[in-house]
């Protein structure tokens, strides 16, 4: 048994129920608005933010995560609420800091190719968030600590990029490494409360997978760039 797994069994296999294939279609949806507005961001103003904030490799982490993270939690405040209002600004919000983000990178590549950029990079992210699906839904266990696990990369990315921006830039890879990782453990964890917590709300888990998916795709979005780029 992996060490990101605890012993404790579930009644759950393989098998989809409505309401996973409307979280699912929902998360599906809101990835499909973002990797628009990365396509659409990448021809205006807004692609050069990221030149701006990622000066300093720490600065663009912090911007982007705390847009991602308030974001996210407005858009589940409103959700708890019953306020409708309140969870659109949130995902509003979201949207714009993963559409922002995606269109600084995909602004790199000539227009012509980027169309096929996001292709590429939304067959490779689909083909991981099968697999780590599949590990989950083909196990019996709880992944719960995958959350916590998450949040110990994240903050083990932000102080590894910390460091390698003011002393050390090859530590900016393994931070990278580190951050795509928990946003991987934070897919399989969110994918678990799809599977066994089937009273929680479908906003809710809704917005979680999207959120762990957009994470997923902005990075793998930066490795299909640097294998473009290095073809060209």
């Amino acid at each position: 048994m992996s060490s990101f797994e605890t012993p404790q069994k579930t009644d759950r296999g393989f098998g989809l129920s409505s309401r996973e294939v409307r979280v699912i279609g929902g998360a599906t949806g809101l990835m499909t608005i973002t990797v628009a507005l990365m396509y659409v961001f990448a021809a205006t103003p807004l692609a050069v933010v990221n030149d701006y904030l990622f000066s300093f490799p720490i600065v663009g982490v912090l911007v982007y995560g705390a847009a991602i993270t308030g974001g996210e939690l407005l858009a589940e405040r409103g959700i708890k609420g019953g306020d409708m209002g309140i969870a659109f600004v949130g995902m509003v919000v979201l949207q714009l800091a993963f559409g922002i983000f995606g269109a600084g990178i995909l602004a790199i590549a000539p227009q012509e190719s980027q169309l096929t950029v996001l292709g590429i990079t939304a067959i490779v992210t689909a083909l991981m968030t099968a697999l780590v699906s599949g590990y989950v839904y083909a196990r019996s266990t709880t992944f719960e600590h995958w959350g916590r696990f998450a949040n110990y990369a994240f903050l083990g990315g932000i102080g590894v990029i910390l460091v390698g921006t003011f002393v050390l830039q090859t530590l900016l890879l393994v931070g990278f490494v580190l951050i795509f990782l928990g946003f991987i453990l934070r897919l399989g964890y969110e994918i678990w409360q799809v599977r066994d917590n089937r009273d929680a709300s479908i906003g809710l888990q809704t917005i979680g997978v999207y959120v762990a998916v957009a994470g997923v795709f902005v990075h793998v979005l930066q490795l299909v760039m640097r294998y473009v780029l290095s073809r060209g």
